[in-house]
């Protein structure tokens, strides 16, 4: 039986009158300004919601891993690649800071960003950082709108990383994300003290979440209990890549066996009724993942591995659900894993649950992201929910994507910090560095105009 389709699963608001006009915690000149943002950004919108689907051709294999019940995603922002592999059985297409920057820094939306420069002008006085942020918010949101009127796809649309920390900001971007189009965006905020809260009011209102940057079963058993997002993340080929960087093992098997610890635990949540959560595989960096994958809730694999997976030349019936696989990680013998806290990928222990048993009781709506710092402090999870200084921060920048271990040995020993933890800070910051890219562009194409 094929796996059931995002609508069904999700709290998901549908009202076609919904505009920005009716988001309360815009005022005034903002109000204002959203509104002909929201103009700006649907005009000449023209999807076939439901209408669409059946145009495109079905594929035996894809439809295996459907019946298995993975919902399957393509990883792209590019059109020109989607078409290549987009077929009855995908869903949805996922875009990210990255993605989008490499979509902007084509040229093929330096018309779009001066038409919008002009009309941010003339809809009122607007500060520079504020124009950053609609900018984006324009980008992201036109970019998204023309992959839904292409596949009728469900499409994540991601906030600019300078509202990760900003619990009020994230709130208000994802219900203005929300209301461009809600029949089918879902909105992405990372996994941050203030992005987690924000995820919690958001998905209250019933606007679907996918909260992206997790790493980790514990990570998301948090996510899924306190936030209550539609989705979470493991972004498995990053945890694969930090054991081959650091020279630790070849690393196979790190991500994969995090995910479907990730997937056992948010299950579990699902049928105690404790979270509407489903996991996504994501970050594939092989065609293999996809088959070692199989029958986790959701895939979002690259159209690089969605083309190695069908290379493999497996047949549908040799493809099987592998969710009760217990993979051996691929890391050297002579590593300690505890000393580089392997086991916070996949580990959720009785100390975490106590936590959230306790956190759970509070009134988390009166909650500051350090308020929710220090609660994991008290509880002795503060290697969870990590206090960062600007110095590890700085590091993080600097090292990109993946950590160098040298830098964070001491840190990890101490257990002042998860490799969970770590990755996500380096993904975080990386986003932001793209996001910047992405920035300056735009600053560029406004120079030059």
């Amino acid at each position: 039986m094929q796996t059931e389709n995002p609508t069904a699963i999700m709290p998901h608001v549908i009202d076609e009158t919904l505009s920005v006009g009716e988001d309360m915690s815009m005022e005034g000149t903002d109000l204002d300004i959203g509104r002909e943002i929201h103009r700006f950004v649907t005009a000449g919108f023209k999807p076939r919601f439901g209408g669409y689907k059946q145009t495109f051709r079905t594929d035996p294999l894809w439809s295996r891993l459907c019946g298995l019940g993975s919902e399957l995603w393509l990883d792209t922002g590019s059109i020109e690649d989607a078409r290549k592999f987009w077929t009855q059985e995908f869903s949805a297409l996922t875009t990210n800071n990255t993605l989008l920057n490499k979509e902007v820094q084509t040229g093929r939306y330096d018309s779009l960003i001066t038409e919008a420069d002009r009309m941010l002008t003339a809809a009122g006085e607007v500060s520079e950082e504020k124009r950053t942020l609609e900018t984006a918010f324009i980008l992201n949101a036109w970019h998204g709108l023309r992959l839904v009127e292409k596949f009728d796809a469900y499409v994540s649309v991601e906030e600019h990383t300078a509202l990760a920390h900003d619990l009020e900001g994230a709130v208000n971007y994802a219900k203005r994300f929300h209301a461009i189009c809600p029949q089918r965006f879902i909105i992405k905020v990372p996994f941050t003290p203030a992005g987690l809260l924000a995820t919690r009011k958001i998905s209250a209102e019933g606007i679907p979440v996918n909260h992206t940057l997790g790493f980790s079963a514990r990570q998301n058993y948090v996510i899924a209990r306190i936030g209550k997002p539609a989705y979470v993340n493991v972004f498995l080929g990053r945890l694969n890549s930090f054991v081959v960087d650091n020279d630790l093992g070849d690393g196979a098997y790190i991500g994969e066996k995090a995910t479907l610890a990730s997937q056992t635990a948010v299950k579990k949540l699902r049928r105690q009724n404790l979270s509407p959560s489903r996991q996504i595989g994501a970050s594939f960096r092989a065609g293999s993942q996809v088959r070692d994958l199989v029958g986790i809730d959701v895939m979002t694999m690259p159209p690089k591995i969605a083309g190695q997976f069908r290379d493999l030349g497996l047949a549908a019936d040799q493809i099987s659900d592998k969710t009760t696989a217990d993979y051996k990680p691929g890391v050297n013998p002579d590593v300690d894993i505890d000393a580089i806290r392997l086991n916070t990928l996949w580990d959720i222990d009785d100390v975490l649950i106590s936590c959230v048993d306790a956190l759970e009781k509070e009134n988390l709506d009166s909650f500051t992201p350090d308020d929710l710092v220090d609660f994991f402090s008290e509880y002795r999870c503060g290697d969870v929910m990590v206090r960062w200084n600007n110095s590890q921060i700085q590091t993080s920048t600097q090292e990109g994507k993946i950590p160098r271990l040298d830098n964070w040995r001491d840190a990890l020993a101490d257990k002042s910090i998860g490799l969970d933890s770590l990755m996500n800070l380096a993904g975080l910051s990386s986003f932001a560095v793209d996001q910047k890219a992405m920035d300056d562009r735009v600053c560029q194409v406004l120079a030059n105009r």
